[in-house]
């Protein structure tokens, strides 16, 4: 099991679970790589998978303006962003690619009662049709990137999802695959579960770590 230290005492459970969704909560990686491949050529840019990768976890807008600049193509940033959220949705409104082992997980804190949160860097219009394969009500909250003034690595994300859950960030254990989003979760003042997928997670501090979400429940993560 975890633990967790908040203001010099022991808690005996976190006040909630924030969850990821790109990548930790969904394989959907693959789908942005193919999203970003595509713009590109659409646009006479070029663009590699390994690029992709280095994106991993940041904000949609910074992501863009990189590619903007890297690809060497003439869109906006934000007009980047909508070609390649109507790709990435098209692509999951076929099949959502669930991360193995995180409905379960999802299933298991529910039964247990522990509020969940989802923090991502993904705007609303497509965390919808991902909400729609879950049951009502599996996330207390939703903070997507297109709602926050400043996204991941900064700590804003995560610190607006325990405001609205009424909690403090330094009491919930945040669920990430890269190490952008884990510096945000941590500098929030978050314990991170880190499961990294597609992108190497370094260690750091507030920073545990699993190879995968198969088998977890609330039991294994929550302290006790």
């Amino acid at each position: 099991m975890l633990s967790v230290e908040t203001r010099g005492r022991r808690i005996d459970s976190y006040a909630a679970v924030l969850w990821d969704m790109d990548g930790t909560l969904v394989d959907t990686e693959p789908y942005w790589t193919v999203a970003e491949l595509a713009l590109a050529e659409r646009h006479g840019g070029i663009w590699t998978p390994e690029e992709s990768l280095e994106l991993v976890g940041f904000d949609l807008i910074d992501a863009a303006v990189c590619m903007r600049e890297r690809m060497g193509i003439d869109p906006s940033p934000e007009q980047i962003v909508e070609e390649m959220l109507d790709s990435v949705i098209a692509q999951v409104e076929r099949e959502v690619p669930w991360r193995a082992g995180a409905v379960d997980l999802l299933a298991s804190l529910r039964d247990a009662e522990v509020p969940c949160g989802l923090v991502t860097m993904s705007w609303t219009r497509f965390v919808e049709p991902i909400l729609e394969g879950l049951p009502e009500g599996t996330f207390s909250v939703v903070v997507t990137g297109d709602t926050v003034d400043q996204g991941k690595p900064h700590p804003e994300p995560y610190l607006t999802a325990a405001r609205r859950l009424d909690v403090l960030a330094g009491e919930c254990l945040a669920i990430e695959d890269s190490d952008t989003g884990a510096t945000s979760a941590a500098a929030a003042g978050c314990t991170v579960l880190c499961a990294p997928l597609h992108v190497p997670v370094p260690s750091g501090p507030r920073r545990v770590f699993t190879d995968s979400l198969l088998g977890l429940s609330a039991s294994s993560v929550l302290p006790g």
